[in-house]
């Protein structure tokens, strides 16, 4: 049944990143359109991860190797950046170098060598990768560098953003909803402290839980609600 989580968590996050894309070409705001390039990822990791769970794929291992454990975090961490930080050339810099990084990860993956390791369907790839997916130092330092990059704007962001309506008093709602984001980011990147301390079956817990506290917390943020805020406060909404 474990195994089953997985799909779930790709359910899950297919809907959220058909919610944010729906509003992305409503409202045509960049947050939403890197929020949602970071939703397809996270949905292709989840899905490639329940793929390699019923039968092996080297195709599949490298994009849950890029979706997974690489850019997921990145592209989401952007799109806050674009919510927060109101200097266009600053954050339009930092996007396009966010670009450049994720295709020399894509192609370096997609270079590096596979080993004749036989792959256990039974376990998560994330136990196993390093045995077959032979990484050189460039890929690691990327990984590396990518996600702390992603989870620090993601999870700093959403705090952030949580104090400021907390200590202007205003939209009760946002403050939640930001909390739960937070939350909701750092289940899946806490999920390689999981993997080392043997906990595998938490590691498709936490990316389930860590979709579904995002979608709700998105959902929460984007309700409509009768409170009244000045045009400066409504200006770090979404």
């Amino acid at each position: 049944m474990l195994h089953l989580l997985p799909f779930s968590s790709t359910l899950v996050t297919v809907a959220f990143a058909v919610a944010v894309f729906s509003r992305y070409f409503r409202r045509g705001s960049a947050h939403l359109l890197f929020w949602g390039i970071g939703l397809a990822l996270y949905g292709l990791g989840t899905f490639s991860e329940a793929f390699l769970g019923l039968a092996w794929s080297s195709f599949m291992l490298r994009v849950w190797y890029i979706c997974g454990a690489m850019l997921t975090a990145a592209w989401l961490g952007q799109g806050t950046m674009y919510l927060l930080v109101r200097k266009p050339g600053v954050v339009n810099g930092f996007a396009i170098g966010l670009a450049i990084v994720s295709v020399v990860a894509i192609v370096s993956v997609f270079l590096a060598p596979m080993t004749n390791v036989a792959y256990n369907t039974s376990l998560p790839a994330s136990v196993q990768y390093k045995d077959i997916l032979t990484r050189n130092a460039l890929m690691i330092v990327l990984t590396i560098l990518l996600n702390i990059y992603g989870t620090v704007l993601l999870v700093g962001g959403a705090l952030y953003s949580a104090f400021l309506f907390w200590r202007k008093r205003v939209l009760a709602h946002r403050v939640i909803a930001n909390v739960l984001i937070a939350a909701g980011a750092l289940m899946p990147a806490s999920a390689g402290t999981f993997v080392k301390l043997g906990l595998t079956d938490w590691l498709y817990v936490s990316e389930l839980l860590g979709a579904i506290l995002m979608f709700i917390g998105f959902l929460q943020a984007t309700s409509q609600q009768l409170a009244k805020a000045p045009a400066a406060q409504l200006a770090q909404s979404s």
